[in-house]
């Protein structure tokens, strides 16, 4: 965070530096004010952009400058979307995009609340520069960015050591090959992983409760593909679950997050998320010489005590908050269906059947045609055999 916001020429002086933003042709004077704010926050971000300090300290706190220094930014633009006048000075709205220099192909975007001052000669300048209301956190929000580059990841922390990130970018840098030998090519084959500090950070990255992701280990945050553009995805990591998982654990975590990225622009409303779960696990999973018990104990314990799971997993039962046990039941069920379509019909046959439903128009019957022009199989067929292979695999 920015720390405290001080409160500046308060009483009369005050009520004169309102002025501008109010009174007879009250709109006028506040399209006034908005257009002042943008000029000042695009010198601001061709200030931080062009590495210049002393310019950017000319329009006001340097505190995000400090935390923001070490991240290669290849863009960095506000777009003021509102001006409202306090006691102090006024607050204002705005849509920020930014890109990461060599990793994001589109730009990430964010809603923040500026809060603004004016010295005597009315000129503008910053004060804080925060999340807006209910918007989640960016990664300098909660302290000075240490950035470690990999061959193939960028990894940014907050309030964690280099030494420690450094091993993120291992893991990362194992995993974006993996993925690709099993994908494909067709993707940016490079990964950006955020390290906040605790669990809590990790929340404010997602704008949620904390508690939501207890027990997560790693999320992958990023609009759905089919647009056309690849959007800019982040690997966002609990350390405290991450923590407590073996080497072994760790890499397939980072190996099924990195699966996300890849093929998030062949993810779309009609991919279901037992395919997409369980096929970043498919992925994760590989060479790893994991047996089904091993991999899947939760569903394994089902299946022993005579509880096979009549369907596939519905996408309510991937919720973060629901039962862990279940959680990872569904998740175990999602990566032995794609485990028995690569044994059954072939790898290939497996990445097509994940395309093809990504590229269904519509959400109802991607799956359905899919199976039908891809697998030559129904739905029906299909569940009545992955109940089968479950029993075989595991009991």
């Amino acid at each position: 965070m920015a720390g405290r916001r001080r409160a500046w020429w308060i009483g009369a002086v005050g009520l004169a530096l309102l002025l501008p933003l109010t009174g007879c042709g009250g709109g006028t004077r506040s399209d006034a004010a908005r257009t002042e704010v943008q000029h000042l926050l695009d010198r601001r971000s061709a200030a931080l952009l062009g590495h210049d300090e002393a310019a950017y300290a000319a329009t006001g706190t340097r505190t995000e400058y400090a935390r923001l220094r070490a991240l290669p930014l290849a863009s960095w633009r506000y777009q003021v979307t509102a001006v409202r006048p306090t006691g102090s000075g006024a607050t204002a709205d705005a849509e920020l995009s930014y890109r990461v220099a060599g990793y994001d192909t589109a730009p990430v975007d964010a809603r923040r609340t500026l809060t603004l001052g004016r010295t005597a000669d009315g000129t503008w300048y910053v004060t804080a520069d925060e999340p807006a209301e209910q918007a989640g956190q960016q990664l300098w929000d909660q302290g000075q960015v240490t950035v470690v580059q990999g061959a193939h990841s960028l990894v940014l922390g907050a309030g964690r050591p280099a030494a420690d990130l450094r091993a993120y970018a291992g893991l990362a840098d194992r995993a974006v090959p993996a993925v690709s030998r099993a994908w494909g090519t067709d993707w940016a084959r490079r990964v950006v992983v955020l390290v906040p500090r605790s669990l809590a950070g990790m929340g404010g990255l997602l704008g949620s409760p904390a508690a939501n992701y207890r027990g997560i280990a790693a999320v992958t945050t990023g609009e759905a593909g089919g647009s056309g553009q690849a959007p800019a995805d982040r690997v966002v990591v609990n350390p405290e679950a991450y923590a407590e998982l073996g080497d072994l654990g760790k890499q397939v975590v980072l190996t099924h997050e990195t699966t996300h990225v890849a093929t998030r622009a062949h993810t779309t409303a009609a991919t279901p998320l037992w395919l997409s779960e369980g096929y970043a696990d498919w992925i994760g999973y590989l060479g790893t010489g994991r047996t089904p018990t091993e991999a899947a104990p939760e569903l394994t314990g089902e299946v022993q005590a005579g509880h096979v799971p009549a369907a596939l997993p519905g996408d309510k039962d991937f919720g973060f908050t629901s039962d862990p046990a279940k959680l990872a039941e569904a998740y175990e069920s999602g990566w032995l269906a794609c485990r028995m379509i690569a044994g059954h019909w072939g790898t290939a046959r497996l990445d097509a059947f994940y395309r093809a439903v990504g590229a269904h128009p519509r959400r109802a019957g991607a799956v359905e045609s899919s199976l039908e022009k891809v697998l030559g199989t129904t739905p029906e067929a299909f569940t009545a055999q992955w109940r089968a292979y479950i029993r075989a695999q595991l009991g």
